[in-house]
């Protein structure tokens, strides 16, 4: 059978629920899914007029049993939180803030009680959600929480180059001071079995360092030697291919040459930047963006999570532009993931 895939919204003030639309307006999408959205109808009947699809059905049901699952037909949880009249498309707002996270929690929920497949997220905004009161730093936190987690990662993947995270939404100053053995091993960990999932049988983990140059001996950081190395160590000795540290100049570009199916990144931005450089494109003679790839997937966790890789977006909502592309990727990989899991 079809998996069946939660879709959330997002914040609806963003442009979530504009690429929600244009991705379920794939008929070929649904041979392959049961997509079901977690969101507001109001606001995903003015993103289908927003983005030109108002012959879309919208179906609200309130149990995932009943959806339809045909093209043409959007299938959506109604949760009823957002005042359509006082949403300003593009505005940070607590109203929208709580909707993004009712939407999640919703999806999770669903996922923990079995009625459906797999999650995916599109973007919210921090600074809503905490307006809200809901203090988190992002997604995968709330995730952590409600799933009763605490071993996870994020990983991001954009065709064949994949990085997992020590460590994610901190300052750099703590990130750095997160740089200890036993949390590089349990990314390293979590990193094999991921590729393993995804049916890589003899998955390669390559280790980025965390100084210039690997700390060239001790001269720029002793992190390498104290931390990096007795982990990679260790992960050996149970049997993972890893290989590191690297050095993160040359890491990225031997993994897209097929070196490593996995990258184990020291902190956020040493393995967001590589993914965004190969995965966005901006055509600056169109003055437009040609690609805006990538999924962000939480691993670890007991249900399947996938995500766009890019946020609100809030300079584009409204205008109807905004590229699905990173909305269906997301989607395909939760499907494959859970295929994978109900053989």
């Amino acid at each position: 059978m079809r998996p069946l895939i939660g879709i959330t919204l997002g914040d609806p003030a963003g442009i979530g629920p504009e690429i929600t639309v244009k991705a379920l307006a794939s008929h070929s999408l649904y041979e392959r899914c049961r997509p079901l959205v977690i969101g507001d109808a109001s606001v995903l009947k003015a993103a289908a007029a927003i983005v030109g699809r108002p012959d879309i059905q919208i179906h609200v049901i309130e149990k995932p049993s009943e959806g339809t699952y045909v093209p043409g037909c959007i299938d959506v949880i109604d949760l009823n939180v957002v005042d359509q009249e006082k949403l300003q498309i593009g505005k940070v707002s607590a109203m929208a803030g709580e909707a993004a996270f009712q939407y999640v929690k919703k999806v999770i929920e669903l996922a923990m009680a079995g009625e459906v497949d797999g999650t995916v997220t599109n973007a919210l905004n921090k600074e809503a959600i905490n307006l809200a009161g809901r203090h988190y730093s992002g997604h995968t936190e709330i995730y952590a929480e409600f799933t009763g987690t605490d071993k996870y990662t994020m990983m991001l993947a954009h065709k064949n180059l994949r990085v997992v995270h020590v460590s994610t939404h901190v300052s750099l100053r703590e990130a750095c001071d997160r740089v200890k053995k036993d949390r590089i091993l349990e990314v390293i960990r979590i990193a094999d079995k991921a590729c393993r999932d995804m049916g890589i049988l003899n998955p390669s983990i390559g280790v980025a360092g965390l100084n210039p140059h690997c700390g060239e001996n001790g001269l720029f950081g002793r992190e390498e030697i104290e931390e990096i190395i007795p982990a990679v160590e260790t992960a050996k000795a149970e049997g993972i291919h890893a290989d590191g540290p690297i050095p993160a100049d040359t890491v990225f570009s031997k993994a897209r040459g097929g070196w490593y199916d996995m990258v184990v990144t020291m902190y956020h931005d040493q393995g967001h930047i590589p993914l965004k450089v190969v995965g966005f494109v901006y055509n600056q003679e169109a003055q437009k963006w040609d690609a805006v790839e990538g999924v962000n997937i939480t691993l670890g966790l007991p249900i399947i999570r996938t995500s766009v890789d890019h946020g609100t977006a809030f300079d584009q909502a409204g205008s109807g532009k905004a590229n699905e592309l990173s909305l269906l990727n997301a989607i395909e990989y939760a499907i494959n993931f859970a295929s994978g899991k109900q053989q």
